[in-house]
C-alpha cells in the first residue's frame, strides 16, 4: 500500500472522492462521499488553501478509533474544489488528559476565592476577593492580580504554553496590594487546544512574597535570559519568512494571503519588543545595574531615534517635526539608553497621534539639564493616570492596542540611572508632552 492517499474537497467543503485508506478514516469519524469531510484538522486546511489561493502543507492529527494518527497533509486549491494528499501515516497515543481538578497544592475547600479567564487572560468570572465581579468580568486578568514579579510570570507563562496547571503562584491585589497565591488548572477546547484557566486563591503572608519593587536578581537575570535564547531566534525567523511573503519576493500572491503575512510579522514584532522589554526589566533591577556616563548630541540622539521611526509615522501617516541638522545639545548620559527612552517615548507619540497628526520633538537646555519634549495630538492623559502610566506594567487602558505597560517604567529607570527624569503634562483632549532630562554637558 502506498503511503500517499489523496481525496478531492469540493468547492462546498464535501469530500467528493478519495481513495480507500482515507475514505476509511473519514468514514470511521462519521463521514461518507457527498458529504461534509469529518475531518475537522483537514477540512480546516481546505478551507484556508481555498480562501487563499496556495498551496498549504503541513502537519496534522485525526482520531482514528481509540487512537490518534499523525499526518502530513497537503492542499492544492483547483477550480473544482481542494486536492488532498496525506501522507506520513504514524499512530501516536492520544494526548493525556488534563490533571484532576483537585491537583492543586492545597485542598479547593482551603480555597478562599475562584476565578477563570480566557486563552486571552480576559477574566470570564472572578468572585470571593472583593471586586466587583460583573465590572471585572473581560477585563484583563493583570487588573485584578498583580503580576509583577519574575516569580509569579514565569508559572503562569509555561502553564499557558504547555497547556498545564499551575499552583500556589505568588501574586497581589492590584486594587490593595495584599498578597494572595493563585492555582489553576487549564480549560480545553473540544479541539484540545488552550481555552483559558479555571483557578482558585487564597489570601497569604505578606511576608512570603518580595515586594513588587524588590529586584529579585538571580531568578530575574536566569528568566529573562531564558526567554531571550527561547523565543528571539525563532521569532527574527518568523518575521523574516512573513515580511518575504507580505513582500511577494517569491512571486504574486492573493491580497489576503498578503494581509495575512502582514498581520503575522506585526505579532511576532510585538512579541519580540515584549521580550526586549523584559530583559531590559531584569537588567535594570539587578542590584549592579550601572549607566554609562559620557557626553552625547541629545539633538543628534533626537534625529536618530526619529529616523528610527520614519517609517511607522509614515503608515500611520504622521509627520514627526525633527531638530534641525544643526542643533547640538550637550548632555551627559550614555548614548544607547538614551536612544532607547526616545524610541519608546516618540513610538508612544506616533501610536496615539491621529492619522495626518505631528509630533513635535524640541530641546532645551537651562539650569543645568538639558531636555527633549515629545508632544503629540493624542486625546491626552488624565491627571490621576499621570503617575500610573510609569507604573510597572501601568497602562490607562488595558483594553486599548498597545505597549505592554514596561516601555515608560523602563524608560523613567533609565533616565534616572543617568541622573536625569522622564516627566509628562497633559490634559485630556489636548495631547500629551513627554520631556526627557539629563545633566547638562
Amino acid at each position: 500500500m502506498t503511503d500517499t492517499s489523496t481525496a478531492l474537497i469540493d468547492r462546498d467543503g464535501r469530500l467528493a472522492e478519495a481513495d480507500a485508506r482515507l475514505a476509511g478514516l473519514n468514514a470511521s469519524a462519521g463521514g461518507g462521499i457527498g458529504q461534509p469531510l469529518a475531518l475537522p484538522a483537514i477540512a480546516e486546511l481546505a478551507r484556508l488553501a481555498r480562501r487563499l489561493g496556495i498551496v498549504i502543507a503541513r502537519p496534522a492529527v485525526v482520531a482514528d478509533g481509540d487512537e490518534d494518527v499523525e499526518l502530513w497533509v497537503r492542499a492544492r486549491p483547483l477550480p473544482e474544489g481542494v486536492r488532498i494528499e496525506v501522507s506520513g501515516w504514524r499512530d501516536r497515543a492520544p494526548e493525556p488528559p488534563p490533571p484532576p481538578r483537585d491537583a492543586h497544592r492545597f485542598d479547593a475547600a482551603e480555597a478562599q476565592f475562584v476565578w477563570e479567564c480566557d486563552a486571552a487572560m480576559l477574566l470570564t468570572t472572578v468572585s470571593g476577593v472583593g471586586v466587583d465581579s460583573d465590572a471585572a468580568v473581560g477585563q484583563p486578568l493583570t487588573r485584578i492580580f498583580d503580576l509583577t514579579t519574575d516569580e509569579a510570570l514565569l508559572p503562569l507563562l509555561s502553564a499557558a504554553a504547555a497547556r498545564g496547571s499551575f499552583a500556589d503562584q505568588p501574586a497581589r491585589l492590584a486594587a490593595d496590594g495584599r498578597a494572595v497565591r493563585l492555582s489553576a488548572q487549564p480549560l480545553l477546547d473540544t479541539g484540545g487546544a488552550f481555552a483559558g484557566f479555571s483557578g482558585t486563591g487564597r489570601f497569604a503572608d505578606a511576608a512570603v512574597l518580595p515586594d513588587a519593587d524588590e529586584a529579585v536578581p538571580a531568578f530575574g537575570e536566569q528568566f529573562a535570559d531564558r526567554l531571550d535564547r527561547a523565543l528571539r531566534t525563532p521569532l527574527q525567523r518568523i518575521v523574516a519568512h512573513a515580511d518575504s511573503i507580505g513582500a511577494q519576493a517569491d512571486g504574486p500572491v492573493r491580497a489576503e494571503y498578503v494581509e495575512y503575512a502582514q498581520d503575522i510579522s506585526s505579532a511576532a514584532r510585538h512579541l519580540m519588543g515584549l521580550v526586549d522589554d523584559l530583559v531590559d526589566l531584569s537588567a535594570i533591577e539587578r542590584p549592579d545595574f550601572a549607566i554609562a556616563s559620557e557626553t552625547i548630541d541629545l539633538a543628534d540622539v533626537t534625529r536618530r531615534a526619529a529616523g528610527l521611526l520614519a517609517v511607522r509615522a509614515a503608515n500611520a501617516e504622521v509627520r514627526i517635526d525633527r531638530p534641525a541638522m544643526d542643533d547640538v545639545l550637550p548632555a551627559i548620559g550614555e548614548f544607547r539608553r538614551a536612544l532607547q527612552i526616545l524610541v519608546n517615548l516618540i513610538g508612544n507619540a506616533v501610536r496615539y497621534s491621529p492619522r495626518g497628526g505631528v509630533v513635535w520633538l524640541r530641546l532645551d537646555g537651562e539650569a543645568g539639564n538639558a531636555s527633549v519634549t515629545v508632544a503629540d495630538q493624542g486625546r491626552g492623559i488624565a491627571h490621576e493616570d499621570q503617575a500610573r502610566i510609569f507604573d510597572k506594567f501601568g497602562r490607562v487602558d488595558a483594553n486599548e492596542p498597545g505597549g505592554n505597560g514596561l516601555g515608560l517604567y523602563i524608560a523613567r529607570r533609565l533616565a534616572r540611572a543617568m541622573g536625569g527624569d522622564v516627566t509628562v503634562e497633559s490634559e485630556p483632549g489636548q495631547g500629551a508632552r513627554f520631556t526627557l532630562t539629563l545633566p547638562e554637558g
